[in-house]
């Protein structure tokens, strides 16, 4: 189970951080398949993966890329919109067949999955966004693996005994302190090994910071839906990892706070 999950893994960590680099259709391409992934798993959560709802988030979806792949991103920023009046029309149109209530999930679910991730691209087609999309990884990868490792090592008391057991408040803390600190060495090596590059590594420090706390919320978020529909993962596309949302739900909080933070800061 170990091998299974470590090679998946690496197999998963190639293909983001080559597509990553080479950005443009390729890096949408992948974000695009993640996301129309990740939106079948959630519906498929909230058992609504066989109604009209999810295929209109799905063409919802889609709009939304595209007109972000072709820079129109102003006519994006509407999407939600489009998605909330789609969603609005089934139910008028097929109304008693939707509650309220099934309506409002599957637009969550079209913002949690569909939005947010998409945020992914908009950091990458920045300027200088090769070198700012690692600040996502940075703070997503880079705080679960600092936070299991002081989990380990010191954890004492438990954060979340309720919702996740095994996270200890020594390695929530550890998480942020070390990605914190790969955050700020990651600067430094800016400064040092990059041409023309000027960053702050006090900036990039704060970056790292809350990085590390929105992405222990997004896993966090995740552990609670899936304990709230008695799922243990989204689905089993990765091998020992689970589905695309259990590898990918840190990054949806991640990346689109990485990219307020390029804005505040304009890196």
């Amino acid at each position: 189970m170990f091998i299974t999950r470590l090679l998946s893994g690496i197999v998963l960590l190639a293909i983001v951080i080559s597509t990553g680099i080479l950005g443009g259709p390729v890096f949408w391409a992948l974000v695009t398949l993640i996301s129309l992934i990740g939106l079948f798993e959630y519906h498929r959560m909230v058992k609504l993966h066989k109604s009209g709802l999810f295929y209109a988030n799905l063409l919802a979806c889609a709009g939304l890329d595209v007109l972000l792949l072709f820079g129109k991103t102003g006519l994006a920023d509407l999407m939600p919109v489009v998605a909330l009046l789609l969603l609005m029309g089934i139910y008028v149109v097929r109304y008693p067949k939707f509650s309220a209530k099934e309506i409002f999930a599957s637009y969550t679910g079209f913002v949690y999955v569909a939005v947010l991730l998409s945020f992914l691209y908009r950091v990458r087609v920045e300027e200088n966004g090769m070198l700012l999309l690692w600040l996502v990884f940075i703070g997503t990868w880079g705080s679960d693996t600092c936070a299991y490792c002081i989990g380990c090592l010191f954890g004492k008391h438990k954060a979340f005994p309720v919702l996740s057991p095994k996270k200890s408040v020594e390695g929530c803390i550890g998480g942020i302190a070390g990605t914190a600190l790969i955050a700020g060495v990651y600067a430094a090596c800016l400064n040092r090994f990059v041409e023309g590059a000027s960053v702050s590594v006090v900036v990039f420090v704060i970056i790292g910071i809350l990085a590390s706390i929105v992405s222990q919320i997004g896993d966090l978020a995740a552990s609670a839906m899936k304990r709230q529909y008695e799922i243990k993962d989204y689905g089993k596309l990765i091998p020992g990892h689970g589905g695309i949302l259990d590898r990918f739900d840190s990054i949806i909080f991640t990346a689109p706070l990485v990219y307020l933070m390029v804005q505040i800061f304009a890196l």
